[in-house]
């Protein structure tokens, strides 16, 4: 088992008080290595809350939060970090790329780290292969405000990807861009899970890129339900 959360709960506010806000309600869940999913459901319900749980970048009130089979609830901040950076790729609605790098600086940032001569040759050269397969490695010195939205995502999952993670976390990934470019990231997202055997956990309003994932759930008062 790459991934399970068991019996989380999360809220926001203090536990207790009247101004607490109960999120998500005794939820759990089992991701397998090489796994697509996709979760569903309205604003509010808790689905960003679920990634940063997965991801590390937030704790639950109660509950677990296991990495082949290690509770990452109880790791030190050095320890979530490493996790994050080894272990997670984030792809988000909008690409966040820093405007004032290139494309192939904004790709190796995540690598900024790595001490050594000889990763940083292996992290560039990871860079280029993966920006030719996503078909942007001819932008690799231009800058972000002159590309397209789909040409800026692309490398956005290239960044995510340069670490070769075990997990790809992508928040609303199609949601700023057109229809053409939906299919050019659905496409991406899949064939990384063939290809790499990637771990996909894609939340997304998209009813059509659900669909294309090998599972799909929804959050309905605070917990999920198989669709």
């Amino acid at each position: 088992m790459l991934l399970s959360l068991e019996h989380i709960n999360k809220g926001f506010g203090k536990q207790g008080d009247l101004s607490y806000r109960p999120v998500l309600n005794d939820l759990s869940l089992q991701l397998e290595e090489g796994e697509s999913m996709a979760i569903l459901g309205p604003s509010g319900s808790g689905k960003t809350t679920l990634l940063n749980l997965v991801g590390g970048l937030d704790t639950p009130d109660e509950g677990r939060v296991n990495f082949r089979g290690e509770d990452i609830t109880g790791y030190s901040p050095e320890e979530i970090d490493l996790y994050r950076n080894r272990q997670i790729g984030f792809v988000f609605q909008f690409h966040h790329l820093l405007p004032q790098c290139t494309l192939l600086e904004n790709v190796l940032i995540p690598t900024l780290v790595q001490s050594d001569k000889l990763s940083r040759e292996k992290s560039a050269e990871r860079a280029k292969t993966l920006m030719k397969r996503v078909g942007i490695w001819e932008f690799k010195n231009k800058l972000p405000g002159i590309l397209s939205g789909g040409e800026c995502q692309r490398a956005a999952v290239v960044r995510a990807m340069i670490n070769a993670p075990s997990i790809l976390l992508a928040d609303e990934p199609t949601g700023a861009l057109d229809s053409d470019n939906v299919e050019v990231m659905a496409d991406l997202l899949l064939e990384l899970n063939r290809s790499d055997g990637l771990t996909l956990m894609v939340v997304t309003h998209s009813i059509e890129l659900a669909r294309r994932m090998g599972r799909t759930l929804e959050i309905r008062s605070g917990k999920l339900q198989q669709i």
